[in-house]
C-alpha cells in the first residue's frame, strides 16, 4: 500500500484482488470504555486477527506484548497470509486496535498493509457488504517475518533516555492518567508519567472514529514542539500508542518506535521514576 490509511471506497475498489486479505482486529473489550453494537458483524470475507490470544506473547506478564517473530509468522500462516498479500486491517470501533496490527506487520517486515480509516462503521455507512462472523479455516500461507528490532523499545532504553534524551517519548493516555489526577483502569497501577515524556491523548488525533485531516494533524504535532529526534510512543499497554504513531507517520518524518510494555510495565517495575502534577 502506498499509504498507511485507506478509505472504504478504495477497499471496495480492490475487493476482488486475489492477493487482498482483510483482517478484522476488533476486540471484545477495551480500557478506553468505547462500546459498539457491531460485535457479530464483519466485512464480507474478513479474517479474524485475534490480538489477545494468537498475536500476543503468552509468556509475557504484561498485556498485548509483541509476540516472537516465529510465533507471529506461524499465526499469520494459519490465517492464510502470504508474503505477497495486500492487507487491509480494520476494527469495529472505527480506529482503535487496527493501528496496532498495522505496526506489528511493519515491524515484522511486511510493508503492504494499511488501516481502514473509520473501520467497520465507515464501511457500513458507505453501504458495502457485511456478514455475520463465523469460524473459518484457511489454506496455510507462506508469510515470513523479518523482524526490525529498532522499532520497539524496552524499559531499559526508556529509562536511559530520561538522561540522554536521544528520543522523545509521547504518551497516548488521557491527560488525567498522564498527570496523575485520574486513576489507571488496570487495578494496582499508579497514574502519572515517565519523566520528560509529553502527552498526546489518542482521542485528539481522531474525529468520530476516523483520523483528523492531515492539516489538523500537522497542527497537533506542531504544538508538541518536536524536533528531529526519533519518537517513541507509549500508552497503557502498547495498543493506543500505535494510533498516534500512525498519525505521526502521516505528517512527520521522524523515525518511530513503540515502548511495548508502556505504562503497565513502567508502573509495575520497582524504582521506576514517576512524575505527577504537583
Amino acid at each position: 500500500m502506498k499509504t498507511p490509511l485507506v478509505d472504504p471506497q478504495y477497499l471496495q475498489s480492490i475487493i476482488n484482488d486475489p492477493d487482498l486479505i482483510i483482517l478484522d482486529a476488533s476486540m471484545k473489550d477495551n480500557k478506553a470504555g468505547i462500546t459498539t453494537d457491531l460485535e457479530n458483524t464483519q466485512i464480507k470475507g474478513a479474517r479474524l486477527f485475534d490480538l489477545k490470544n494468537d498475536f500476543s506473547d503468552p509468556k509475557s506478564a504484561f498485556p498485548n506484548t509483541l509476540p516472537q517473530p516465529q510465533d507471529f509468522e506461524a499465526a499469520c500462516q494459519k490465517l492464510g497470509i502470504n508474503a505477497n498479500s495486500k492487507i487491509v486491517v480494520y476494527d469495529n470501533l472505527g480506529v482503535y486496535s487496527s493501528p496496532r496490527v498495522w505496526w506489528m506487520f511493519k515491524i515484522m517486515g511486511h510493508e503492504n498493509i494499511a488501516v481502514l480509516d473509520g473501520g467497520l462503521p465507515a464501511w457500513i455507512e458507505a453501504g458495502y457488504e457485511t456478514e455475520t462472523i463465523t469460524e473459518k479455516t484457511f489454506e496455510a500461507g507462506d508469510f515470513k517475518a523479518s523482524f526490525y528490532p529498532e522499532m520497539v523499545k524496552d524499559t531499559g532504553f526508556v529509562l536511559s533516555n530520561i538522561d540522554d534524551k536521544s528520543c522523545i517519548v509521547i504518551d497516548a493516555r488521557s491527560e488525567g492518567r498522564f498527570t496523575g489526577t485520574s486513576p489507571e483502569p488496570r487495578k494496582g497501577l499508579s497514574s502519572g508519567h515517565i519523566p520528560n515524556s509529553c502527552n498526546l491523548p489518542f482521542s485528539k488525533v481522531l474525529d468520530n472514529g476516523k483520523y483528523k485531516p492531515v492539516e489538523e494533524l500537522k497542527t497537533i504535532f506542531k504544538d508538541l514542539n518536536l524536533d528531529e529526534r526519533p519518537l517513541v510512543f507509549s500508552c497503557g499497554s502498547g495498543l493506543t500508542a500505535c494510533i498516534i504513531l500512525l498519525a505521526s507517520e502521516l505528517v512527520n518524518e521522524n523515525k518511530t518506535a513503540v515502548y511495548d510494555g508502556s505504562w503497565t510495565e513502567w508502573a509495575l517495575t520497582e524504582n521506576m521514576p514517576i512524575d505527577k502534577v504537583e
